[in-house]
């Protein structure tokens, strides 16, 4: 299948040393790939090279043509001082109708923030206003960056939910930075973990019987990579017919 974006084994330079050292992935149309590392292991640096914010020095970074990127940072400041409401957050830097605007919030589950300035927001709310900004571009690959750091678990799990539900209603693939090394939404298609190179890459749960998983995360033999579940006490030989809480074929622990 024809990647979206793909990186032939780059390596990165940042202050006379190497960030990345010959990192090969691609991201395909529909998939969700998640990176895991560190901190320092290079995963933001990884994404800017992948967008082309950051250049390489070794190896290509190649992207489909006419590719539509919609990108959720790490963080985002807002002045506290300065009353732009959610609407009018969405129309930055290109303007948005208030149809689309109120659209897409209602799209990511917060309809009633339209009208509330930015900086009153809960850390939820706020990551959710970015995604909506993200998916007003309509994207075919959506660039999330820790998008969950500061989230309680209950707030971390929803986050994935929507995730989840925007790739099966959209078509886009997601890549995603994760600061959480030990839970990961089971919808991955892979899990990259990344410590200046690859040290190993998988599926969920291949990733999180590797070795290489164990020992860079320090979790020793009896470490386990969890897989968040959307209902892990559900039946589905009961399935009621209108419970569409998890149709992605997700192995349950």
């Amino acid at each position: 299948m024809t990647a979206l974006v793909e990186a032939q084994n780059i390596c990165v330079r940042a202050g006379g040393s190497e960030v990345l050292h010959d990192v090969s992935l691609r991201v395909t149309k529909g998939e969700i790939v998640t990176i895991l590392g560190p901190n320092g292991s290079g995963k933001s640096t990884l994404l800017r090279a992948l967008l082309g914010i950051l250049p390489v020095s070794h190896g290509r970074v190649s992207r489909s043509p006419g590719l539509r990127i919609g990108y959720v940072p790490q963080k985002l400041h807002i002045d506290r001082t300065m009353p732009m409401t959610a609407r009018r957050f969405l129309s930055l830097p290109h303007r948005h109708s208030r149809a689309d605007s109120d659209a897409a919030l209602a799209r990511v589950g917060v309809p009633e923030v339209a009208d509330r300035p930015m900086a009153g927001l809960s850390g939820g709310q706020f990551q959710r206003v970015l995604l909506a900004r993200a998916l007003l571009t309509k994207p075919d690959l959506l660039v999330l960056d820790e998008p969950t750091q500061g989230l309680d678990q209950p707030g971390e799990a929803a986050f994935y939910r929507l995730i989840e539900e925007v790739r099966r209603d959209t078509g886009a693939a997601v890549l995603m930075v994760s600061h959480d090394l030990h839970v990961v939404m089971s919808a991955s298609d892979r899990v990259i973990c990344l410590n200046g190179h690859i040290c190993c890459e998988g599926t969920p749960r291949v990733v999180s019987n590797a070795p290489e998983y164990r020992a860079l995360f320090g979790l020793g033999t009896q470490g386990a990579l969890a897989l968040y579940q959307h209902a892990h006490d559900h039946d589905h030989t009961h399935d009621h017919p209108h419970d569409h809480h998890d149709h992605h074929g997700h192995t349950h622990a």
